[in-house]
């Protein structure tokens, strides 16, 4: 659940008890400069402690919702970090980009909260959009073999579906198969606190 903090910025619990393990991938996979793309960027927070922990990296954060481009809008502005670009409104499943090219592109919590057109749009724009080697990051709770890793993840999918039928924790396989039609390689499946995984892919 969401509160609001100032000026529009909303706050997440998740993201205060994720950020520190998912910069320590981060760190390991990104360019050490040039551009990342974050879709779905929701809150804004992700966004500000990354950029804040990675200054030779650019990031440009993006949404479709208003109220999240506001509390991005809102991060931002209290962060003052000049790596930190204004967020675009973007939609994942969108055939063309408002950002044509990245050196990294990366959604977090985004696939299992978005109908599975998102996750088809995200993987073709990641295909278009990054160069040879670029990295494509994405983090969340994943069924594996069909079958879910964990009870929690199981309850946390009957609840998804409930809220929106279009929704749901995915196979990683058939997103791992989806990303190898646009060019995009599974290269790494990192387990992560509460059940989730760290999945990277390579262009």
């Amino acid at each position: 659940m969401n509160s609001q903090n100032f000026d529009g910025a909303l706050t997440s619990p998740s993201v205060a008890r994720n950020r520190g393990p998912i910069l320590t991938i981060l760190q390991q996979i990104l360019p050490q400069a040039g551009m990342v793309l974050e879709i779905a960027s929701g809150t804004g927070e992700h966004a500000v402690h990354f950029a804040a922990a990675l200054p030779r990296l650019t990031w440009q954060p993006t949404d479709q919702d208003e109220q999240a481009l506001n509390s991005i809008a809102a991060h931002r502005a209290a962060s003052g970090l000049p790596n930190l670009l204004s967020p675009l409104r973007l939609d994942a499943s969108a055939p063309d980009w408002s950002v044509e090219r990245a050196d990294a592109v990366m959604a977090i919590n985004m696939v299992h909260i978005s109908p599975w057109q998102a996750t088809q749009g995200l993987m073709a724009g990641a295909g278009r959009t990054l160069p040879r080697g670029g990295v494509l990051y994405l983090y969340g709770p994943y069924k594996e073999s069909g079958a879910h890793t964990a009870l929690s993840n199981e309850a946390f999918d009957q609840d998804l579906r409930r809220r929106n039928p279009q929704w749901g924790v995915r196979d990683l396989e058939q997103v791992t198969e989806l990303a190898g039609g646009h060019g995009l390689e599974l290269v790494e499946r990192i387990p992560m606190p509460a059940n989730n995984l760290s999945l990277v892919f390579r262009r």
